[in-house]
């Protein structure tokens, strides 16, 4: 048993996930880790970064920027996945690489306007809400190529594909076919022009079924940090 846990847990992530790429005929290395440091101090996010690790999630903004601030010193690449509030996107868009979020027009010209002319534009994915449910945020599926064509006429955004977070469910067929949803939608978009390399889906329960309908990016919190304390 290794001394160091969360390098365990780490590992053995990082070993789902090629496992998963072999399974289903995906190139190694084709699924990136994102890992969810939403709760977790800078110094649990310092001890992962040793390890390899540069691909992080946050959640609240304020929490992220605390963060942000501590760990300047790293070479971190940081994802915004919360969801996003008009008056918090000033920040977003000066500290982060990447927002996953992207639900309305609105947002998006907010976070174009507000990106610093220094900076390469900021990635971003478009939320869908597959199955419009009332509790996530999202845009409805059939006003993503909408939303698409207008992100794609912002100079300081660049456009880099869908995320979803689909209904919550064990049965690994079903996770597949929710999952599937998301990839035909970026399947019409590509096949209409729209240039796109990035499926954001899953987390820990249902990354193998994302993986093997095509994610990019996986977003992985308590399997690498371990269990949440209570706030």
């Amino acid at each position: 048993m290794p001394d160091n846990p969360l390098a365990a847990r780490l590992a053995e992530v990082l070993a789902r996930i090629r496992r998963v790429e072999t399974e289903f005929g995906r190139p190694l290395g084709s699924v990136s880790l994102i890992a969810v440091s939403k709760t977790r101090t800078s110094a649990a996010i310092r001890e992962v970064a040793a390890l390899g690790q540069r691909d992080f999630g946050e959640n609240y903004v304020q929490e992220f920027l605390g963060k942000a601030t501590e760990l300047a010193d790293l070479p971190l690449h940081w994802h915004f996945i919360g969801h996003l509030q008009s008056n918090k996107t000033r920040e977003v868009a000066a500290h982060c690489d990447w927002v996953h979020t992207v639900d309305r027009e609105r947002i998006a010209r907010r976070l174009n306007d507000q990106r610093p002319s220094d900076k390469s534009a900021l990635n971003v994915c478009i939320q869908v809400n597959l199955h419009n449910e009332a509790n996530k945020a999202g845009v409805a599926p059939d006003q993503v190529e909408a939303l698409a064509v207008a992100v794609q006429h912002m100079p300081r955004l660049r456009l880099r594909g869908l995320m979803a977070i689909p209904e919550a469910e064990t049965e690994f067929q079903r996770q597949r076919g929710m999952f599937a949803e998301l990839r035909q939608i970026e399947e019409r978009l590509r096949r209409r022009g729209t240039d796109l390399d990035t499926l954001s889906m899953g987390m820990t329960g249902d990354m193998e079924a994302a993986i093997a309908e095509g994610a990019t990016h996986v977003r992985i919190g308590t399997a690498i940090f371990g269990p949440r304390a209570a706030r």
